[in-house]
């Protein structure tokens, strides 16, 4: 399993736990859900511990995932040591396309059978 796998099981795991962080939050204020009269129930067994530790645990998710995918560029697989463009050197030698024979494009009517003996 290489470097980028981890990394990449870790974006996902940590990605899954902020979804879910976000999810169990209360809402905290009139945003829509408000303005279709949902705005006095959302107070119900709010407890402000409960809040503070979601909030954190949000900013440190974020933090982490962040932190996760600018170090998982560090460890892609590049495939090689020679990274620079062949478009861009000047000596590297490129191949003619093959050049296919010509061949007499055949017309014929669609209302008559074509017909290939002289008459």
């Amino acid at each position: 399993m290489s470097t980028f796998s981890i990394f990449l099981a870790l974006i996902v795991v940590v990605a899954f736990l902020l979804v879910v962080v976000i999810m169990v939050q209360n809402p905290k204020g009139g945003g829509l859900s408000s303005s279709f009269g949902g705005g006095g129930t959302q107070q119900l067994g709010g407890v402000k511990k409960t809040t503070d530790f979601l909030d954190k645990s949000t900013w440190t998710l974020a933090t982490l995932l962040l932190v996760l995918i600018l170090l998982s560029n560090v460890a892609i697989n590049r495939g090689g040591d020679n990274l620079d463009s062949k478009a861009l050197d000047a000596d590297a030698t490129t191949t003619a396309p093959i050049a296919l024979p010509d061949v007499p494009a055949q017309t014929t009517n669609d209302a008559e059978p074509a017909n290939n003996t002289p008459e």
